[in-house]
């Protein structure tokens, strides 16, 4: 781009009266959003920069995410591509791995689990240990000659996803904005100021990427490119190595100005004197398929810009806003009414919530964590990983991939009662690649047909077993499985349960039917079939006073296998198929051991009560069935649900980020929103990094997004036609309001409450339908017309009966 010609006088004084009424209604702007006291209760508000990457605030479109510092004078957008790994295609496949099964499942039921764990590393993967998710790129913005900054101000927006950076230098007012937009496919950043000609900004692309390659292309384009490289990480990362180059990846950036004017400098731009300045930032891989990564990644970064950058600033923006408020704005929530909370730092609300009741922390927690999710898990890309999409390193911790013993599904729990369905795109789609290479797998390591995942994938759909014997754990696709039938009750969405669910979950059921074992003489529980080998996730137990983990029929395994035999039962008979396998799997489940109360009261982990080589492990496995599985209650299953309590008692209420927010779903499904309560304020005091990102240590996003679905287990539990008000809500949020939280059965609600009981309630659905509301011991059957919203009064609600009919209520 060149130098604007230089006006005329009149054209000056013309332009000159619209920058300076420009530049008012800036600094208006600025004033209003930027100020403290009008704060939103959805912002992250910050008054310094990001001086470490747990302090920069996150941006995302499911297929990129940003990373943003908001420095002065130097500014650093981190940037992450979902399909930007580790490695290559590969099936893992090890040959000769079958061959050990039947020896490894004899010894363990021999009681020689020592022998069985040494036999199991050659029924791991090849390799053994899965790749990594990478960083791709860093935006750089040098602001030359900046004095003395005041009246600093750095915000997360969470219902415009969009981040700001506002500061004062002399007497010109600077304010940047960052979204990364959904629609468009980029990243849009736009600086500007209250006086003209204030923007003078060198603009740089860097990659952490060894080889990687920056050239300017065109008087306004900086393109970044290159190809991941081999690399030998060391076996203590339990992470893989590659030995040949991967994945190709390319970025481009160009700019606009108004007025001012572009120079080459190396390899980057130098912008003088303009009076705004609008970045827009496109990046793409070679990544098509997990079997294939042979696309021109230049090619596609060019074609996303490209279209992107023929739009303006504000129609960008505008595009981006209604597709992210689409999905954010369903629900809303605010406990309590805490205004002092307005004039602080979110950082500082976090270090002062470990003394100071701050419930409408509470509550941005809760939407951060929706927010999270919108922005790492979108249609098209990569599903949420243990860091969401955001990651700056090279060896990112347990490879950043995807956990799937709990970590990968806890990050989706809050999608259904969040109302995000959508955002499980992704996750449907891997599990779909999940299945055809994870078929694969149950043939070769199992002989088994369906399809099987141990407690780990990557990019390219591992399924074997990998890591250790604690990665021999086969139940993941049936976690999955289960997954995918709890999105069916709460949608009711006909064809993804024909299409997506039901083949999955017969799949899954296949492989178990040929998986499961009959149990010898002389064990437990003789005679039933079983699972063999397994683990109960990550932990171990004491087998003649030394620690062991392979077992057969660990607790979690037969609490999982009994929903996925639910389900598949219901949906083969609401689909009318299979009934030659409903036969098969009535026959089997008859056959599973029973869950099983220990010695000290607890719900029992293992086929037997043995001891714990670790009482307070962070895996919670055994509970399943509690949460979020269904099948404990304390309504239905009393003696089940004071063990699993007493389990609860035992492990103790410590642990990772993510193990608490377990914990806190768990306690919610048993009623004690008190205990529920000082989990959460504990997950918050001591598990949330400044940015809000849970700290697992480190940073792993699966326990805010474990937080947040526990929060809406504390307002709204529900069951396909009953749902469940206010069943674990602690006394320190003792009024509050929440709407569009959704339950099974398709069933929207909103709940008013004051002085800890329910002054309204609010239910909507878009079919017809009745349902039971229940609170404390009291219910009430109503009927719902479709899109018409049923108001029922919390008096009425308060001395119904139980069975009673419809109550008194209102549209």
């Amino acid at each position: 781009m060149h130098p604007s010609p230089k006006p005329t006088q009149t054209s000056h004084h013309k332009d000159t009266a619209r920058r300076t009424g420009w530049g008012l209604l800036i600094a208006l702007a600025a004033l209003l959003l930027g100020s403290p006291a009008h704060a939103s209760r959805t912002t992250l508000v910050y008054d310094k920069p990001a001086s470490q990457w747990n302090e920069a605030l996150p941006l995302g479109n499911g297929l990129m995410g940003a990373m943003v510092f908001g420095g002065v004078p130097d500014e650093r957008l981190q940037l992450n591509l979902g399909t930007l790994w580790g490695g290559a295609p590969n099936d893992y496949i090890a040959p000769g791995a079958a061959t050990r099964l039947r020896q490894m499942q004899q010894l363990v039921f021999s009681g020689q689990v020592a022998q069985a764990e040494a036999l199991s590393a050659g029924f791991m993967g090849d390799p053994a240990l899965l790749m990594p998710f990478q960083p791709f790129a860093d935006l750089r913005l040098h602001f030359p000659d900046q004095g003395k900054v005041s009246d600093y101000r750095r915000e997360l927006r969470l219902d415009d996803a969009i981040s700001t950076v506002s500061y004062t230098v002399g007497d010109v007012h600077f304010r940047r904005e960052a979204f990364i937009s959904y629609p468009d496919r980029v990243l849009v950043m736009r600086l500007g100021a209250d006086r003209p000609a204030a923007q003078n900004v060198t603009v740089a692309l860097a990659s952490p990427q060894p080889g990687a390659k920056v050239a300017l292309v065109g008087a306004n384009t900086i393109e970044l490119s290159g190809q991941i490289q081999p690399r030998a990480n060391p076996a203590s990362s339990w992470t893989g190595s590659w030995s040949q180059p991967g994945i190709s990846y390319a970025g481009k950036l160009v700019i606009k100005t108004e007025g001012g004017s572009i120079h080459k400098a190396g390899d980057h731009l130098e912008i003088s004197g303009a009076d705004a300045v609008t970045l827009v930032f496109s990046g793409a891989t070679s990544f098509r398929s997990y079997r294939d990564i042979g696309g021109d990644a230049v090619a596609a970064a060019g074609v996303a810009l490209a279209k992107a950058a023929r739009k303006g600033y504000d129609a960008l923006k505008h595009a981006h806003l209604a597709d992210y408020r689409a999905l954010f704005d369903r629900v809303h929530l605010r406990l309590g009414n805490d205004a002092s909370s307005d004039n602080v730092a979110t950082d500082q609300r976090i270090r002062d919530f470990k003394t100071h009741d701050d419930p409408s922390l509470v509550a941005l927690y809760y939407q951060y964590g929706r927010y999270l999710l919108i922005a790492s898990s979108r249609a098209g890309g990569q599903p949420a990983n243990l860091q969401g999409i955001w990651n700056p390193d090279l060896l990112p911790a347990w490879g950043s991939k995807w956990t799937t013993n709990i970590n990968l599904e806890m990050n989706y729990w809050p999608a259904e009662t969040g109302d995000l369905g959508e955002t499980q795109t992704p996750l449907w789609d891997l599990i779909d690649d999940l299945q055809v290479a994870g078929a694969k797998t149950a043939r070769r390591y199992y002989g088994a047909r369906g399809w099987v995942l141990h407690h780990n994938t990557d990019l390219w759909r591992a399924t074997t077993p990998v890591d250790g014997p604690w990665g021999l754990w086969p139940m993941g696709g049936v976690w999955l499985s289960n997954q995918m039938w709890d999105h069916y009750a709460f949608s009711g969405d006909e064809v993804f349960l024909r299409d997506r669910a039901y083949p999955a979950m017969k799949g899954a059921a296949q492989f178990v039917l040929d998986f499961l074992v009959e149990a010898p003489k002389g064990s437990p529980v003789a005679g039933k079939l079983v699972t063999n080998p397994s683990t109960s996730p990550e932990n171990r137990y004491l087998l003649d006073g030394k620690p062991a983990g392979l077992t057969y029929a660990p607790t979690m395994d037969i609490e999982l296998i009994n929903d996925l035999f639910d389900h598949v039962r219901a949906a083969a008979g609401h689909l009318g198929v299979d009934t030659a396998l409903v036969a098969r799997i009535d026959a089997a489940q008859s056959r599973l051991p029973p869950l099983q109360i220990g010695h000290k009261g607890q719900l029992q982990e293992w086929i037997e009560d043995y001891a714990e080589t670790e009482p307070d492990h962070r895996h919670v496995s055994h509970l399943y069935a509690l949460y979020p599985g269904n099948a404990i209650s304390p309504d239905r299953t009393p003696a089940l649900a004071s063990a699993a309590k007493r389990s609860l008692q035992l492990r103790g209420d410590g642990g990772t980020g993510w193990a608490r927010a377990w914990k806190i779903a768990l306690w919610a499904r048993l009623g004690d929103g008190d205990h529920a309560s000082t989990l959460l304020h504990d997950l918050i005091a001591e598990n949330t990094l400044p940015n809000m990102f849970d700290d697992h240590p480190p940073f792993q996003i699966d326990g805010n997004f474990g937080g947040t679905a526990a929060i809406a287990e504390m307002l709204l539990q529900s069951r396909i036609g009953e749902v469940t008000v206010l069943p674990a809500l602690p006394a320190r949020w003792h009024e509050g309001e929440v709407d569009g939280l959704r339950a099974r059965g398709g069933v929207r609600v909103g709940i008013t409450w004051r002085n800890g009981i329910p002054a309204e309630v609010r239910l909507s659905s878009k079919v017809a339908t009745s349902v039971r509301i229940r609170y404390r011991d009291q219910a009430l059957a109503v009927t719902l017309e479709p899109g018409k919203t049923r108001v029922v009064e919390g008096p009425r609600l308060l001395t119904a009966a139980t069975g009673m009919g419809d109550p008194a209520s209102h549209e």
